[in-house]
């Protein structure tokens, strides 16, 4: 394990243990390369996130949101280690992952579907109610 002066280990900035640890995630979020991925902005309050998982099955693929972050797992039974086939060359990836998202404030998951080998998740930020509304009086 490195050890690394970040930001926040300033004595002056005690309690944010919670942002450095969401910093410490995207760093490694970001060093991984497998499965790769997109979003994609599909409209005002929607984004969509796509990871190629070529050769999985819902069976094979969890999605799971826990506080505001997002888990894409997938883990395929006996394809870790096992030779079946005598391949000349294997490029297809056989290896399970787990990625995560941190979601904003306000997103939500709107539903998952694999397609052609694409894994899509459609995320949704819901209509604000306006912050200030005028209730009505009734009469007796």
């Amino acid at each position: 394990m490195t050890t690394r002066t970040v930001l926040f280990d300033s004595p002056f900035l005690l309690g944010f243990d919670h942002t450095r640890a969401l910093i410490d995630r995207a760093q490694r979020a970001a060093a991984e390369a497998y499965p790769p991925y997109n979003v994609e902005q599909r409209g005002p309050a929607s984004v969509r996130i796509t990871l190629a998982v070529a050769g999985f099955t819902p069976d094979d693929l969890a999605v799971t949101v826990e506080g505001r972050q997002l888990t894409l797992a997938g883990k395929r039974e006996g394809a870790e280690g096992t030779e079946a086939g005598p391949y000349l060359h294997r490029g297809i990836a056989a290896r399970g992952f787990s990625r995560t998202f941190v979601l904003a404030d306000g997103l939500e998951v709107a539903g998952a579907h694999l397609e052609h080998g694409l894994l899509h998740v459609d995320l949704v930020r819901p209509e604000e109610r306006p912050a200030a509304r005028r209730i009505p009086i009734s009469q007796a």
